[in-house]
């Protein structure tokens, strides 16, 4: 085993032209006032790397052109399809008319293990929320499901970019399969 060079790396990319003609998988974004910066361009970053469909930035959720977004999400605010929505229920409308799955990451009564989402949820939009509240109870009584990331420790969270991270590779992985089956 050999770690690759930067430039071998490089060579893998797809340009910013590439990915916004690339074919996209059927996993959306939402991010529900999601208040800081850096966690938003990491999130950036995620959707660009398993090339997301779409980034629904919602409420008090700071958007591009921000410096501190710029600089977390690495040139991806270029590659990634989004949009701002003052109000995170005209998202919600909007994605669900177009036959889109909405699932709230966040700890319900009713909430199901990640891995326990089923594979006909595609197409999907995992929704992820504010650091210290999360999603607000509109949003997640609009929702088609409830998932969580089960947690054993003494800690009841993640930060919101690595818990959104965790949760979009899920899907990738599921959707990943589903184009095998």
């Amino acid at each position: 085993m050999r770690k690759l060079a930067h430039a071998e790396i490089s060579s893998r990319r797809l340009s910013v032209e590439q990915a916004i003609a690339a074919e996209r998988m059927p996993i959306y974004g939402f991010l529900e006032n999601v208040r800081s910066l850096y966690n938003v361009g990491s999130i950036f970053r995620t959707s660009d790397a398993a090339l997301l469909s779409r980034l629904y930035l919602t409420g008090f959720t700071p958007y591009p052109p921000r410096p501190e977004i710029s600089k977390t999400a690495l040139g991806a605010v270029e590659s990634v399809p989004w949009s701002y929505h003052k109000r995170p229920l005209d998202a919600v409308h909007e994605i669900k008319s177009r036959g889109i799955k909405f699932v709230v990451l966040e700890q319900t009564d009713e909430s199901i293990p990640l891995w326990e989402l089923p594979r006909e949820f595609f197409p999907v939009c995992i929704a992820v929320g504010n650091e210290i509240g999360g999603i607000t109870k509109d949003v997640v009584e609009a929702a088609d499901v409830a998932v969580e990331i089960p947690m054993r420790g003494v800690k009841h969270s993640l930060n919101v970019a690595v818990a959104y991270g965790i949760a979009v590779y899920r899907l990738f992985e599921m959707c990943a399969g589903k184009r095998h089956e």
